[in-house]
């Protein structure tokens, strides 16, 4: 049996070097699958920051904005955080949703 196997084959060089690529692909700390989920994770973290610089890119010019012009900065604490002037009075008018409306339609 071992006589139809080629003489190639039967080189220690040559299983040597299969036996250090099983074990490199397979059963290594730094295996081939290891290497592609860690590269996987990589890129998706990359593309989480390059979201968040982008973010916090739009937070500083809004910011800068805000700054720079009283009549913005009132408009915004208004809007954002229902601030008024003592003379005047604040109403709220919550609009309801669809799912809403159709519970109270039907009931």
């Amino acid at each position: 049996m071992l006589a139809r196997v080629p003489k190639f084959f039967k080189n220690f060089y040559f299983l040597t070097s299969v036996g250090f690529l099983v074990w490199m692909i397979f059963f290594d700390s730094n295996d081939f699958i290891t290497q592609f989920q860690t590269s996987r994770k990589l890129a998706v973290l990359e593309e989480e920051r390059d979201y968040y610089v982008e973010k916090i890119q739009e937070v500083q010019k809004d910011r800068k904005e805000l700054l720079s012009n009283p009549e913005l900065l009132e408009k915004f604490a208004r809007e954002k955080y229902l601030m008024k002037k003592p003379t005047e009075d604040l109403y709220i008018i919550v609009e309801k949703d669809e799912d809403e409306l159709e519970a109270e339609q039907q009931q």
